[in-house]
């Protein structure tokens, strides 16, 4: 492998661990560890929430995705950017107003207080599903990790797994939520370059070889050259919903990004936040779905072990070392930023939700720190363990999960944002029927009929305006 190529990359983990040193200099409450105390620019956070959201899987999952469905790939673009503007156009400023309305740090101890009567079940329920889904999908990061590094450097998996998890603890352990967001601004930044350079190198070559994106599909298997995937009818509406279906999991339910909206300091702030958002979102996954379609031109014939590693192979095939050295570390930053940030959201829910909140420990500032930071280090260790015991893809990992937590815990912010009946009692129900709905559905054939990321979202809203309605709250402060 070139030297070029591993010096960038070695020296941009070494910059991610002189950064995550440096803010963890600084002495911090609890609430800056974990929240940044709502002193960070709102460009900063739209960048970390971006990057924190598109991870992995936007990178080499859903490129590798658009690789093998072809043109029909573009209604999971179209259903996951309706639902990042939607929930910075209409929740992100909520968010900020309701964390500072009741004092909280974390979306279930929002939750938890919003409907107070049910407050400790409301945590304990929030926390179990939380830490269960997102410890898997805190693990399909560092998988994705090892199959990036094995890609390139040809070294075994397991110890670019290990090498991408001691960075994620560093940062997390160190500096908390405010060297995660600006490591995550710097990271974002790679991302997006990697999204829209590696497409135009991508199309001044199949121009300048004479090839023809439309042919290549054409060819290619069939359906890929259909915007509806070879398929009429009822198969062509499930096609079209369980690829849009991710709009679901945005509005309000991913703690790791919801962490963001909360950390606005004020209404000024979220509106630059709004406009970075949503152009590194239209930039990025119109980059991604190009590079998916411009790799079945340049890649006729040829079969990928894994088709999640197309982008890496387009990268060192196409660009200069240098380049490629760069472009690469944006893979690696994708996989970084969320791991830091979900792993942070499984601190925030042991450290603040259970043990503050809901077992009501008297710990100090500097306690509480220090527990955190254990939770970071025991954290990061089990996802290891369990990346490297699992075989699932990304793409599927990171879709189950985001159905679990996001499609489950959606449903709950809207209804406590817009609903005034909703009690603690609907927000019991939702949870429960999120989570027991997600495992029976994903765990059944119906899964590959329509999307837990629909049924769960689904199911838990129902359960939430069903369950509020026959148990209302006889007394709560709004």
């Amino acid at each position: 492998m070139n030297g070029v190529i591993l010096a960038e990359l070695v020296l941009y983990c070494l910059v991610l661990a002189a950064l995550g040193y440096w803010y963890g200099k600084k002495e911090m409450s609890h609430s800056d560890f974990l929240l940044g105390g709502k002193k960070l620019p709102g460009w900063t956070l739209a960048f970390s929430e971006r990057a924190t959201g598109e991870s992995a899987w936007l990178l080499l999952g859903y490129t590798g995705f658009v690789f093998a469905s072809g043109l029909s790939a573009i209604w999971v673009a179209v259903g996951i950017v309706i639902g990042i503007v939607s929930a910075w156009l209409f929740l992100a400023d909520r968010f900020r107003q309701e964390a500072e309305r009741y004092g909280v740090l974390t979306l279930p101890s929002y939750l938890a207080q919003r409907f107070g009567q049910q407050g400790r079940t409301i945590l304990w329920l929030s926390t179990v599903l939380i830490f269960s889904f997102m410890m898997f999908y805190f693990s399909a990061q560092i998988a994705g990790a090892g199959k990036t590094l094995f890609t390139v450097f040809h070294i075994d998996p397991a110890l670019g797994m290990v090498i991408s998890v001691a960075i994620v603890i560093i940062l997390s352990y160190t500096g908390g939520f405010v060297s995660v967001v600006w490591t995550d601004m710097i990271q974002s930044v790679l991302m997006l370059a990697t999204l829209v350079i590696l497409p135009i190198v991508a199309l001044v070559e199949i121009y300048s070889g004479g090839l023809s994106i439309s042919e290549a599909l054409h060819h290619a298997k069939p359906g890929l050259d259909s915007w509806t995937g070879g398929v009429t009818g009822f198969a062509l509406g499930l096609l079209l919903f369980n690829n849009f279906a991710w709009f679901f999991g945005y509005l309000g339910g991913q703690p790791q990004l919801s962490a963001r909206f909360m950390a606005l300091k004020d209404a000024r702030e979220a509106k630059t936040a709004k406009t970075v958002a949503v152009v590194w979102t239209l930039l990025a996954y119109g980059g991604a779905f190009l590079i998916g379609l411009t790799a079945i031109a340049l890649y006729q014939g040829h079969s990928f072990a894994d088709v999640e590693t197309v982008l890496p192979h387009m990268v060192l095939d196409l660009l200069p070392p240098w380049l490629a050295g760069l472009l690469l570390s944006g893979i690696l930053a994708a996989i970084v930023t969320t791991a830091d940030s979900q792993l942070l959201v499984i601190t925030g829910a042991i450290s603040e939700d259970i043990v503050r909140r809901s077992l009501r420990l008297r710990l100090s500032e500097k306690q509480l720190v220090t527990l955190s930071r254990t939770v970071v280090v025991a954290g990061g260790l089990l996802g290891l363990v369990l990346a490297m015991t699992s075989e699932s893809l990304v793409y599927l990992v990171v879709s189950w999960a985001w159905a679990g937590i996001g499609c489950t815990l959606s449903p709950a912010i809207l209804l406590a944002f817009f609903w005034k009946r909703y009690s603690g009692i609907g927000v019991i129900a939702t949870i429960l029927a999120g989570f027991i709905s997600t495992i029976i559905w994903i765990s059944s054939p119906l899964e590959d009929i329509i999307s837990s990321r629909f049924t769960t979202f689904a199911i838990a809203l129902v359960a939430g305006v069903l369950f509020s309605l026959l148990f209302p709250d006889r007394q709560r402060t709004t």
